[in-house]
């Protein structure tokens, strides 16, 4: 494709990606384009899915509202315009608690939570890349999903603006968030999991 060759010259920015094709899902790392096809495999999607019903099921008479891909979060580092901003990304699922973030367009800052759901060919983005850009732009949590050793690792940000040690969680458990505002939200390891193709 004409965009990979493109994106070794030059940075990309929220500007272009709004002129590419609808029918292609495109991430922008500090300028860097990422091509996000093809689509993610059927466990992906069953595990997103399940993840998605149990957070959203539990956001009645909250502000915080949840998000699935392709959902898209544009991120600035600094005062830029937006046409200027230089990463854009599609996490799996977004919980976003300041409405004033949202809008036609997605989400204008960082979401409250980030879960990405990582395979062997997005491992490195999701635990390099974005770890640290999540970490930069103060995402407040951030969980990376495991199919295959059906394992949760969960990163909290400190006060130092860091993220902690991630705590890992396996299909036995329940998993309480830490932020304020989802506090008394629980999600079942063991239905995520669990779910198969019949």
């Amino acid at each position: 494709m004409g965009l990979a060759a493109k994106k070794q010259t030059r940075k990309f920015t929220y500007s272009d990606y709004l002129s590419w094709k609808d029918d292609e899902r495109w991430e922008i790392i500090h300028g860097e384009a990422y091509n996000m096809t093809p689509a993610p495999a059927t466990n992906h999607q069953l595990i997103s899915t399940e993840l998605l019903f149990q957070i959203r099921s539990q956001l009645k008479e909250k502000t915080c509202k949840v998000f699935h891909a392709p959902f898209d979060v544009r991120l600035p580092i600094g005062d830029e315009k937006e046409e200027e901003i230089e990463n854009i990304v599609q996490p799996d699922i977004s919980v976003v608690c300041d409405p004033r973030k949202l809008d036609e367009k997605g989400c204008l800052g960082p979401p409250d939570l980030i879960i990405e759901i990582i395979s062997p060919s997005t491992s490195r983005k999701d635990r390099m890349e974005k770890f640290f850009l999540y970490e930069q732009v103060g995402v407040k949590e951030y969980w990376l999903v495991s199919p295959e050793d059906k394992m949760v690792e969960i990163f909290i940000l400190g006060t130092d603006g860091k993220y902690s040690r991630p705590e890992i969680y396996n299909e036995t458990h329940t998993i309480q968030f830490t932020i304020k505002a989802l506090k008394d939200i629980k999600i079942d390891l063991n239905s995520v999991f669990s779910i198969k193709i019949e």
